[in-house]
């Protein structure tokens, strides 16, 4: 099984936490930032700078991720890899009007609760819930 980090960026910029989502970019599903942890950098690193790529969002990642989730990467081909994405809380300092993926995703400020009914990841939903609690 491969290894991916994702952020799970929360801001409170709002008032109540907001979680920020964005669409991936081959089914549209509704997911966190995620993505491959580049060699030599750290994965809390890896998913703040899959959160600016993808989703235009600037802030701190904790180092010790809040949990993980499976799912499988649907590759050129139909290949399938399965995939396990360790999840680390990201506290969103800023949300950039532009950013590198930005005509390719769409980005939305949701609640937790929200958050956990529009992911496919069980898992995923599973964190969203706990802090909503």
């Amino acid at each position: 099984m491969r290894r991916q980090c994702a952020a799970l960026p929360i801001t409170h910029q709002i008032g109540a936490p907001r979680i920020v989502l964005v669409t991936s970019r081959e089914t549209r599903r509704w997911v966190i930032p995620k993505g491959w942890i580049e060699p030599g950098e750290l994965p809390h690193r890896s998913a703040a700078r899959e959160a600016f790529e993808e989703a235009g969002i600037e802030g701190e990642a904790d180092p010790d991720p809040i949990g993980s989730f499976a799912y499988t990467k649907r590759k050129p081909r139909g290949v399938l890899l399965p995939c396990e994405v360790l999840v680390y809380r990201l506290h969103v300092t800023r949300l950039l009007a532009d950013w590198p993926e930005r005509s390719e995703r769409e980005r939305r400020l949701v609640t937790p609760a929200e958050a956990a009914e529009m992911v496919a990841e069980p898992e995923l939903a599973r964190l969203f819930w706990e802090l909503a609690a």
